[in-house]
């Protein structure tokens, strides 16, 4: 089978949030694989994506990879925006890498809820602790835990392990 790969639509700012991305997870605490970008390539002026304009020199297809997995994103317009639908699920070691991530993706506060977040161009991430689904083997104790982080915004691993304990 040939791999999926997300691909993402930004009106005009692709080029900076891949570069975003790729710091951001270049950065992190237990960084396993690189990130980089990939490749990129450029409308040329006459070229024009519909409900756009004047993006000469912008994004056509951008090719980057985070901790692993490709990603493809263009400039294509304000024609469609992000929307939570659909995530990227961030699979955090420990408390140390939520606390990154989210320091990082967080930049719409009205919009965090049970470790979701919005970034600064509107994708929407899950910040998720690997503890969490460590507590939530057992069915009684997995009620608390849940009930614990759906009053969460970012996941507390202290947190969720009390109510686990049923402290």
């Amino acid at each position: 089978m040939k791999q999926i790969i997300p691909f993402l639509w930004f009106d005009t700012q692709c080029e900076e949030a891949m570069s975003y991305y790729v710091d951001t997870f270049n950065g992190a605490p237990y960084k396993k694989q690189e990130s980089k970008i990939v490749g990129i390539t450029r409308y040329e002026k006459g070229m024009e994506a519909p409900g756009a304009e004047n993006l000469e020199g912008k994004v056509i297809t951008g090719i980057f990879e985070l901790a692993g997995q490709r990603f493809m994103a263009l400039d294509g317009g304000p024609v469609f925006q992000f929307n939570e639908s659909t995530s990227f699920y961030v699979e955090c070691e420990d408390q140390k890498e939520v606390d990154y991530f989210w320091g990082k993706l967080s930049a719409v506060p009205e919009s965090e809820q049970c470790g979701w977040c919005k970034d600064k161009f509107g994708l929407s991430w899950q910040i998720i602790p690997k503890q969490l689904g460590e507590l939530m083997g057992d069915p009684e104790k997995s009620k608390r835990v849940v009930n614990a982080m759906l009053k969460m915004h970012k996941i507390n691993v202290a947190d969720l392990q009390k109510a686990y304990d049923g402290n």
